[in-house]
């Protein structure tokens, strides 16, 4: 007791409360976990184009974890010093918003003269919504400022007309529509690196080497339609088909340049050894022989970011159906960790890997498998389209496909913590506007349920006929449950402050 009493009383005289702590220890931890190790290097010359230029980078889903969970420590000190500064909600919270941006943008803007480091724009984002969950979790865990505001709100004669209540509910369906919309920039293709070479039965690296043969490769920047494919199976002239889409036409049978047809790629060179046998079916891959593009494919990879969309077509038989890694047959890829796509051979198995924002910089992060395209030697004719996060494979003919949707194969812990994310700010608002409405007893029976529904509705709608998913009642009642449990919670809560108050106050009149 003594020792808590003598450090309680250096904290007074040095006038350092928790908060202030919190918010320094916050700052320092920022500083160190973006910039460490510190080693700034500063060019001769520098301009304004260049600073873009190199925020150029994507962010991925354990980005943006690691990012909110880095600022949210550093919101719940600044919402706790402006609480005991008695600044209104509103000012709390615009206040906790600029500072997190404004902290996240200068780490950012510093990281440009860092050679180990790639400032992001999705960083400043998710640095901004951390230091805002931050806020939550303070205004959830003190009584004294969200709480409080429910329950002043709740005993207030202020009265309410239909027609404000009216404006605030269509506001809170805007950022329903707002949030859901966001979730379709998760299976995009615009954080595709310009910097990849293509290659043809192996990595870069040459650590992940594919036994077979490819006739041909081609590459179009939008996902044809299944009549086209019908097409593509019955005539090999694809420029009629494609038009100014097609963005690499190689040939790979009987000749030792390959070169793309239509002059906008670089040319496919062997790399390791000659194979010792030629083919007229298509060139020879070992783990000794691959090819690779003399240069990165940049105008493939950007006209694909700008549509985000593709199709690949190609003829490759295996040599070894038990091959695994999965073994590169075509890779647009840096090294064995970091790709924007990648077709392979895992054991009898096709494997596909997609760089988006929710698979992640090796595309690894959500499987995609289609079963026994390898299980025989002969000849297979490949197509593989995507388009709004969805990815269809034609093997041999267009009635043999198979159709598999990102949003639907979403890892577990992904979901739940986009669904958390998009919700309870969700369930938050419709608290404080059910709040607003308590006096409007029919307009609040209409609220409340309404509501809690139309948000997950909205957003299953959207990612049903824009992602192309099927109908999911198991995300529909994930997202009504969290933006039900937060709204009720939160009411209960203030509630139960509201009781405790009162007999706060019945026990000091009666004494």
């Amino acid at each position: 007791m003594k020792r808590r009493k003598n450090v309680n009383s250096i904290s007074k005289n040095l006038g350092i409360s928790g908060d202030v702590i919190l918010i320094i220890l916050s700052i320092v931890s920022v500083l160190i976990a973006t910039l460490y190790p510190f080693h700034f290097h500063f060019p001769d010359s520098f301009s304004l184009p260049a600073l873009v230029a190199s925020f150029d980078n994507s962010s991925f889903f354990k980005d943006q974890v690691n990012n909110i969970l880095l600022f949210t420590p550093l919101g719940f000190g600044f919402a706790s010093l402006l609480q005991r500064m008695r600044m209104k909600p509103t000012s709390q919270f615009i206040i906790v918003i600029f500072l997190s941006a404004g902290l996240s943008f200068t780490v950012e803007a510093l990281q440009v003269f860092l050679p180990s480091r790639t400032p992001t724009p999705a960083d400043i984002l998710n640095n901004t919504i951390g230091g805002f969950v931050g806020l939550i979790c303070f205004s959830l865990w003190n009584s004294q400022s969200f709480l409080y505001t429910l329950m002043r709100r709740e005993n207030s004669r202020s009265n309410n007309s239909i027609k404000k209540l009216t404006l605030c509910f269509l506001g809170y369906i805007i950022i329903s529509f707002l949030i859901s919309v966001l979730w379709q920039n998760t299976t995009n293709l615009s954080n595709w690196s310009l910097n990849y070479p293509l290659l043809i039965g192996n990595e870069r690296t040459g650590d992940r080497p594919w036994q077979g043969q490819v006739s041909d490769v081609y590459i179009a920047d939008r996902a044809i339609s299944k009549n086209e494919v019908s097409q593509v199976f019955h005539q090999k002239n694809y420029s009629d088909i494609f038009g100014k889409s097609l963005l690499a036409s190689y040939q790979l049978t009987d000749t030792k340049s390959y070169q793309d047809s239509t002059g906008q790629l670089p040319e496919l060179l062997s790399q390791g050894q000659l194979p010792d046998i030629e083919d007229e079916k298509g060139v020879v891959l070992s783990s000794n022989h691959w090819l690779k593009t003399t240069e990165p494919v940049t105008f493939l990879s950007k006209r694909i970011r700008e549509t985000s969309q593709f199709t690949i077509i190609t003829t490759v038989a295996t040599a070894n159906t038990a091959q695994t890694g999965p073994a590169r047959v075509i890779s647009l890829s840096g090294d064995s960790l970091h790709r924007n796509f990648t077709l392979g051979q895992q054991g009898t198995d096709l494997d596909l890997r997609i760089r988006t924002p929710m698979t992640g910089a090796n595309g690894a992060d959500t499987k995609l498998t289609i079963p026994d395209i390898f299980a025989d030697t002969n000849p297979h004719h490949i197509v593989i389209t995507y388009s709004g996060a969805t990815i269809q494979v034609y093997v041999d003919k267009s009635q043999h496909s198979y159709s598999l949707n990102l949003l639907e194969w979403f890892p577990k812990e992904q979901k739940i913590f986009y669904y958390a994310l998009t919700f309870i700010p969700l369930g938050l608002c419709l608290a404080l506007l059910t709040t607003l409405a308590k006096r409007k007893l029919t307009f609040n029976r209409l609220l409340l349920p309404s509501g809690i529904l139309l948000p997950s509705v909205i957003l299953e709608s959207i990612l049903v006929t824009d992602g192309g998913k099927s109908l999911s009642l198991k995300g529909l009642l994930l997202g009504i449950l969290l933006t039900a449990g937060t709204t009720l919670t939160l009411r209960w809560r203030a509630s139960m402050v509201l009781k405790t108050v009162r007999a706060a106050v019945n026990s000091t009149s009666r004494s």
